[in-house]
């Protein structure tokens, strides 16, 4: 088995994020870049820099893995290719997202448009869903360029290729298993929790966002790594005891939803606004994903069920978790 080192490359940024990571990975005769940072000056020379800083140039990468298709992972992806035409992987989930296919993301204003409306959102819903009209017509033009290959094979250039997804439907993470080590996207970072977005499939269903999450955080830890190479912040070593605090984490707010249900709070809104005020007014979407994603959560525990009232979803603690 070839030995893999891995130059890592952290840029800063000004929010909660701390950096966005991205890493170069020396083995054999290749020089394999994962994942591409946003599209700016900061990154590029970044890039640049730990290239030369290791007696290296671009034109001496093969190729780019991506992990999962979000803007702060794949942002120099058409700029490198454009100047040294390599491969791209990323998983087949993610083409239609790099590429900005027209039908998938109408499907996925629709799914929208519909779980904002069953859960209660009014006005703040439609707002959004208008937000996301207006992308798909701004967006286009930040289609990827490049060709993706799908990544099919449970192997990729030495590494383990593990679905991961919960935060992103389309999250790889590839596992080093001489060197005990993963990289792992957004799948776990050390200084915030990893946000699991509702998504949809590629058919319009919900996807259990924070079901797969956590049974991802599940999976990374079974594999016992001693270091997981984050997509933001530090690199993890020893990542099990947070990972274990990230499943507790969500077990206590899933408890404290589970607590409002019963005192009479019935739908996400509802909980939504109870619980984040002010950033449920600037974060609707990322709050609304942790307050379904949490429902979810409980439902598929038995411990709520839901019924369609009047077009919305009201909530209700089981039977069984009454006594």
């Amino acid at each position: 088995m070839a030995v893999i080192e891995i130059i890592p490359i952290l840029v800063p940024v000004k929010f909660d994020l701390k950096t966005v990571n991205f890493y170069l990975i020396k083995q054999n005769k290749s020089l394999t870049l994962i994942d591409g940072g946003y599209n700016d000056e900061q990154c590029w020379n970044a890039l640049i820099s730990t290239l030369e800083n290791n007696n290296l140039q671009l034109r001496d990468l093969t190729e780019i893995i991506l992990t999962h298709h979000h803007v702060d992972h794949v942002g120099l992806v058409d700029r490198i290719v454009s100047k040294h035409p390599i491969p791209v992987y990323a998983s087949p989930l993610s083409i239609p997202r790099l590429k900005r296919d027209k039908a998938f993301f109408e499907m996925r204003v629709e799914f929208f448009s519909n779980l904002y409306r069953s859960n209660d959102c009014g006005e703040k819903g439609e707002k959004q869903i208008a937000y996301l009209h207006k992308a798909i017509r701004n967006n286009q033009k930040k289609a990827m360029q490049a060709d993706v290959i799908g990544i099919t094979e449970p192997t990729l250039l030495n590494f383990e290729v593990i679905q991961v997804p919960g935060h992103a439907p389309d999250q790889l993470a590839f596992l080093d298993k001489t060197g005990n080590q993963l990289i792992a996207g957004d799948l776990l970072i050390e200084h915030i929790s990893s946000n699991a977005l509702v998504e949809p499939d590629e058919h319009g269903n919900k996807l259990p966002s924070l079901i797969q999450h956590n049974d991802s955080l599940s999976k990374c830890m079974s594999l016992n790594v001693d270091r997981v190479y984050s997509g933001h912040g530090k690199i993890i070593n020893n990542p099990n005891p947070l990972i274990k605090k990230r499943l507790e984490r969500t077990e206590e707010k899933a408890e404290r939803l589970l607590n409002q249900i019963k005192s009479g709070i019935t739908t996400a809104n509802g909980l939504a606004e109870v619980n984040y005020k002010k950033i449920y007014e600037q974060q609707f979407s990322l709050v609304m994903s942790e307050i379904i994603g949490h429902l979810d959560y409980l439902e598929h525990k038995q411990k709520i069920q839901k019924d369609l009232l009047h077009g919305i979803w009201q909530y209700s603690v089981t039977s069984a978790c009454k006594i």
